[in-house]
């Protein structure tokens, strides 16, 4: 459900569970946001947009562009 999310996690070559160490929560928390079976709380999508050097709105699908400008 948020395909943004697992690209930019890829783009870094960084493990699901690599992801949830950055982020304080569990592998499998990060598989059932990834999944859309539950949301990904605001605080979570500021870290890895900081993680990644990218907007939240990418992230989120709701722009196209990974970074303003």
């Amino acid at each position: 459900m948020y395909p943004n999310i697992n690209a930019e996690r890829g783009r870094l070559r960084m493990t699901q569970y690599e992801l949830a160490e950055h982020l304080g929560v569990t592998s499998n928390t990060v598989g059932r946001w990834l999944r859309g079976v539950t949301d990904v709380p605001a605080s979570k999508i500021i870290k890895m947009a900081e993680l990644f050097h990218c907007t939240t709105d990418y992230l989120l699908g709701l722009d196209d562009n990974r970074t303003n400008g």
